[in-house]
């Protein structure tokens, strides 16, 4: 089955063409789906997958598109101010487009919905958690791609590091999630690209006694903190390893970073009881040798020792033969699978 992915983020459109379980085009833009459509080039899709962040507490599953959604998913736009508003856009820019195709929503949040209440509950008020203000966790159709490309090979006791400029990390007991860094946004947990990860919530509230605004305050933590506001000059990874040599700044960023997954990676294991498994991914996950070497420096007590070699390759095992904790690098692909639940939840009727 031929199906169009949308990946509407809060600042890029990505598109991807499945044919089955076969890519076979993939665009990137700013602008509108349009725009995406004509970098993707000639495509006949038999239906749509979008990407959703986040459902809120009313959505999770994989869901065809109709009207009652689209207005249920609009009053959850507090959930993720930053995201649902461009892919809601999107979806209806691709009703248009497409009004004859079935279209789905796959949600970020539906791989993480088996958590135990001791990590789905944040230290609030009842009231608050039956608003809705609890964990979710996100880049769940990478995790959701990860646990289906190893099976058996995960192990039981596994920590999946997708780690890219919106980085979180999830522990998995036999594949199934059981605690996540990523709360109720996505901007929770380590620290990012230019989102702060964890932040004592007193900084907030000092800065709204200073008179930051709301908008102020979501961009500062959302869009200028971060890698950006450590090392004052960029979020891109690539740049702060070029550039730590001779900068301070830059160094400390990447220092920072590494050891805020370092101490992620060693608190789940602790949740798990130990750890047979550690996984990168995502774009630094996947390219950074240099980021993985930091962040596993120290984590022998786990069991864990990279193979240098091997990590400067940066393809499947990384760790050496004598190391109790497989470390693994496996390229994610979150497009295959929106484009299989597409498939499964259109079923035969369409093709």
């Amino acid at each position: 089955m031929n199906v169009l992915c949308v990946n509407a983020g809060s600042s890029t459109l990505k598109l991807a063409a499945y044919d089955g379980e076969r890519q076979i085009a993939k665009a990137q833009t700013a602008d509108s789906l349009r725009e995406a459509l004509r970098a993707l080039g000639p495509v006949e899709p038999q239906a749509v997958g979008h990407r959703l962040v986040h459902g809120g507490p009313r959505h999770h599953e994989p869901t065809l598109i109709d009207q009652p959604l689209i207005a249920s998913l609009r009053s959850l736009i507090p959930f993720a101010p930053l995201h649902l508003p461009k892919a809601l856009d999107a979806i209806e820019e691709a009703q248009r487009l497409f009004p004859q195709l079935p279209q789905v929503a796959c949600f970020d949040t539906h791989f993480h919905w088996s958590l135990p209440e001791r990590a789905k509950r944040l230290p609030l008020t009842q009231e608050l958690h039956d608003e809705g203000v609890r964990r979710y966790g996100f880049h769940g159709l990478s995790y959701e791609f990860i646990v289906a490309k190893l099976g058996d090979n995960l192990g039981r006791r596994a920590v999946v590091a997708h780690l890219g400029n919106g980085a979180s990390l999830a522990a998995l007991d036999d594949g199934r999630c059981v605690d996540t860094t990523m709360a109720f946004t996505p901007a929770a947990g380590i620290i990012m690209g230019t989102r702060t990860g964890d932040l004592d919530p007193g900084v907030a509230l000092y800065l709204l006694a200073k008179g930051l605004d709301l908008n102020a305050l979501e961009r500062l933590f959302e869009r200028e903190s971060g890698l950006r506001g450590i090392s004052g000059v960029t979020s891109d990874m690539r740049e702060l390893l070029h550039g730590r040599a001779s900068d301070p700044r830059a160094a400390l960023a990447v220092e920072m970073f590494a050891l805020s997954c370092r101490k992620a990676i060693g608190a789940f294991a602790a949740v798990l009881g130990g750890l047979d498994t550690l996984v990168f991914t995502g774009g630094i996950g996947e390219n950074a040798a240099e980021v993985r070497a930091d962040i596993c420096r120290g984590l022998g007590h786990l069991g864990l020792w990279l193979d240098d070699a091997a990590n400067a390759a940066g393809t499947g095992r990384i760790s050496t033969a004598r190391s109790a904790c497989t470390a693994l690098v496996v390229p994610t692909d979150e497009d295959l699978v929106i484009a299989r639940h597409t498939a499964a939840l259109v079923g035969p009727s369409w093709r």
